[in-house]
Protein backbone atom coordinates (compact mmCIF):
# COMPACT_ATOMS: atom_id res chain seq x y z
CA UNK A 1 0.00 0.00 0.00
CA UNK A 2 1.19 3.47 -0.80
CA UNK A 3 0.45 6.05 1.89
CA UNK A 4 1.46 8.89 -0.46
CA UNK A 5 -1.32 7.99 -2.90
CA UNK A 6 -3.94 8.02 -0.14
CA UNK A 7 -2.60 11.22 1.41
CA UNK A 8 -2.90 12.82 -2.02
CA UNK A 9 -6.59 11.89 -2.05
CA UNK A 10 -7.02 13.46 1.41
CA UNK A 11 -5.27 16.64 0.24
CA UNK A 12 -7.47 16.74 -2.85
CA UNK A 13 -10.51 16.39 -0.60
CA UNK A 14 -9.45 19.19 1.73
CA UNK A 15 -8.53 21.40 -1.24
CA UNK A 16 -12.00 20.81 -2.67
CA UNK A 17 -13.47 21.94 0.67
CA UNK A 18 -11.38 25.11 0.41
CA UNK A 19 -12.37 25.91 -3.19
CA UNK A 20 -16.06 24.90 -2.88
CA UNK A 21 -15.87 21.86 -5.18
CA UNK A 22 -16.32 19.38 -2.31
CA UNK A 23 -19.76 18.18 -3.45
CA UNK A 24 -18.40 17.13 -6.85
CA UNK A 25 -15.19 15.66 -5.43
CA UNK A 26 -16.82 13.55 -2.71
CA UNK A 27 -19.69 12.61 -5.00
CA UNK A 28 -17.10 10.94 -7.25
CA UNK A 29 -14.81 9.59 -4.50
CA UNK A 30 -17.33 7.96 -2.17
CA UNK A 31 -18.61 4.44 -2.71
CA UNK A 32 -22.38 4.24 -3.34
CA UNK A 33 -22.88 2.95 0.22
CA UNK A 34 -20.22 5.22 1.77
CA UNK A 35 -20.90 7.22 4.94
CA UNK A 36 -19.32 10.06 6.87
CA UNK A 37 -19.50 10.13 10.68
CA UNK A 38 -19.06 13.79 11.52
CA UNK A 39 -17.81 15.50 14.67
CA UNK A 40 -21.11 17.25 15.38
CA UNK A 41 -22.95 13.93 15.72
CA UNK A 42 -24.34 13.26 12.25
CA UNK A 43 -23.94 10.21 10.04
CA UNK A 44 -24.40 11.18 6.40
CA UNK A 45 -24.82 8.88 3.43
CA UNK A 46 -23.16 9.76 0.12
CA UNK A 47 -26.07 11.80 -1.30
CA UNK A 48 -26.48 13.66 2.00
CA UNK A 49 -22.76 14.52 1.95
CA UNK A 50 -23.06 15.90 -1.57
CA UNK A 51 -26.13 17.96 -0.66
CA UNK A 52 -24.56 19.33 2.53
CA UNK A 53 -21.37 20.37 0.73
CA UNK A 54 -23.22 22.34 -1.94
CA UNK A 55 -23.86 25.12 0.59
CA UNK A 56 -20.96 24.62 3.01
CA UNK A 57 -18.77 27.66 3.68
CA UNK A 58 -15.23 27.06 2.44
CA UNK A 59 -12.28 26.32 4.67
CA UNK A 60 -9.47 28.82 4.29
CA UNK A 61 -6.58 26.65 5.47
CA UNK A 62 -6.03 23.06 6.49
CA UNK A 63 -3.21 20.88 7.80
CA UNK A 64 -2.73 17.11 7.91
CA UNK A 65 -0.24 15.63 10.41
CA UNK A 66 0.65 12.44 12.28
CA UNK A 67 -0.64 10.33 9.41
CA UNK A 68 -0.48 6.55 9.49
CA UNK A 69 -1.83 3.74 7.38
CA UNK A 70 -3.60 0.64 8.68
CA UNK A 71 -3.81 -2.14 6.11
CA UNK A 72 -7.05 -4.09 6.39
CA UNK A 73 -6.54 -6.33 3.35
CA UNK A 74 -5.25 -5.98 -0.22
CA UNK A 75 -8.21 -3.84 -1.23
CA UNK A 76 -9.03 -1.93 1.97
CA UNK A 77 -6.99 0.46 4.12
CA UNK A 78 -7.61 3.03 6.83
CA UNK A 79 -5.75 6.32 6.78
CA UNK A 80 -5.61 7.92 10.24
CA UNK A 81 -4.36 11.45 10.88
CA UNK A 82 -4.77 14.66 12.81
CA UNK A 83 -6.52 17.41 10.90
CA UNK A 84 -6.72 21.13 11.53
CA UNK A 85 -8.72 23.59 9.50
CA UNK A 86 -9.79 27.21 9.76
CA UNK A 87 -12.33 29.35 7.98
CA UNK A 88 -10.47 32.46 9.14
CA UNK A 89 -13.37 33.80 11.19
CA UNK A 90 -12.65 31.99 14.44
CA UNK A 91 -14.31 28.83 13.14
CA UNK A 92 -11.42 26.45 13.76
CA UNK A 93 -11.56 22.67 13.58
CA UNK A 94 -9.14 20.18 15.19
CA UNK A 95 -9.87 16.46 15.07
CA UNK A 96 -8.59 12.96 14.64
CA UNK A 97 -9.65 11.63 11.24
CA UNK A 98 -10.05 8.11 9.92
CA UNK A 99 -10.77 7.40 6.29
CA UNK A 100 -11.40 3.85 5.12
CA UNK A 101 -10.68 3.37 1.43
CA UNK A 102 -11.70 0.39 -0.69
CA UNK A 103 -10.10 -0.34 -4.04
CA UNK A 104 -12.77 -0.64 -6.75
CA UNK A 105 -11.85 -1.28 -10.38
CA UNK A 106 -8.26 -0.18 -9.74
CA UNK A 107 -9.12 3.08 -7.92
CA UNK A 108 -9.38 3.97 -4.25
CA UNK A 109 -12.89 4.96 -3.15
CA UNK A 110 -13.95 6.40 0.21
CA UNK A 111 -16.16 3.95 2.10
CA UNK A 112 -16.12 5.45 5.61
CA UNK A 113 -14.89 8.74 7.00
CA UNK A 114 -14.97 9.51 10.73
CA UNK A 115 -14.06 12.58 12.80
CA UNK A 116 -13.28 12.70 16.52
CA UNK A 117 -12.94 16.27 17.84
CA UNK A 118 -9.86 17.15 19.88
CA UNK A 119 -10.85 19.45 22.75
CA UNK A 120 -8.93 22.72 23.10
CA UNK A 121 -5.88 22.48 25.35
CA UNK A 122 -6.27 24.09 28.68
Amino acid sequence: MNIAELLELEHQGWSSLCNRTGADFYGRLMTPDGVMVLAHGLVLEREEVVTSLNDAPPWRTYEISDERLVELNDDAVALVYTGRASRGDGDDFHALMSTVYRRRHGSWRLALYQQTPIPPAG
